[in-house]
């Protein structure tokens, strides 16, 4: 596959994967949405289930949908990124470059699908917390930890799936994604992916609602309420301003970069 063919399959696939990520967080935290405080599990079987949809959107790829995926497949030694796709400089490009895309086009998608319940929602962490991950405990070195080692969890087990074919590649990834949520999710929201988490949070600061003062009635209080879950929900200091939370971003991207490359050099000795 060229670098075009590479670019299009992840960009559709990581699309699908936060399309419906995005969708499920959105359909738990927006205000009159049929989904409204669905709750932890809801939202951890969304990102598991999407993740499923963009791997077999991407079958042409190996569905990576995440360049820490990339990257560890890179670290562990393999020659190629899926049958016929050698692991190349320009290759790695293809791959980060069409995940990115695919994010921002993915978290656009499912704002148009919500557009009227994000226009009804007041809070304005509520609306940031849709799109992109963020701290229950603001500690910049433990959360970058969290991330780290949620991601090393991720990318190794995928790596060990590639070993162990069973034709359940993309039900294995969703199932492994919702545990992982389930364990590990509770400190960070368990971003485990720059494309998730980036993209999308670029999509937040770029699009109407993102840019949109807060009237006096809108402003939030120190205190949210302890009901609002999900990856990147709420948090307590999080201000009433519009605001991307630029300060937090580079966690969620190279915490799961580092995490992504040590499962890849680990992968390396265990299989």
């Amino acid at each position: 596959m060229n670098f075009g063919s590479i670019f299009v399959s992840e960009a559709f696939g990581t699309g699908m994967l936060v399309l419906l990520g995005v969708g499920v967080v959105a359909n738990v935290l927006l205000a009159k949405s049929k989904g409204f405080n669905g709750g932890w599990l809801l939202i951890t079987m969304g990102w598991g289930l999407g993740v499923m949809a963009g791997v077999y959107v991407a079958y042409k790829t190996g569905g990576h949908l995440n360049p820490a995926v990339t990257l560890g497949i890179w670290a562990s030694g393999a020659h190629e990124y899926a049958p016929g796709i050698d692991i190349t400089v320009a290759n790695t490009l293809a791959y980060i470059a069409g995940q990115m895309v695919g994010g921002f086009l993915g978290a656009t998608a499912a704002y148009l699908a919500y557009r009227s319940h994000f226009e009804a929602e007041p809070d304005p962490a509520k609306k940031l917390a849709v799109f992109s991950t963020g701290p229950e405990i603001r500690s910049y070195g433990w959360n970058f930890v969290t991330e780290v080692i949620a991601t090393f969890a991720l990318v190794l087990v995928i790596l060990g799936i590639g070993h162990t074919p069973t034709g359940l590649g993309p039900v294995a990834a969703a199932l492994l994604v919702v545990g992982i949520g389930a364990s590990l999710g509770g400190p960070t929201g368990y971003a485990i992916n720059p494309a998730r988490d980036l993209a999308p949070r670029i999509a937040h600061a770029l699009l109407p609602m993102g840019s949109k003062a807060p009237t006096a009635a809108e402003s939030v209080s120190s205190e949210l309420p302890d009901t609002a879950t999900g990856p990147g929900a709420p948090r307590a200091d999080y201000p009433a301003h519009k605001n991307s939370d630029w300060s937090y971003a580079w966690v969620p991207v190279l915490g799961p970069l580092l995490g992504g490359v040590l499962a890849g050099l680990v992968a390396q000795v265990l299989f």
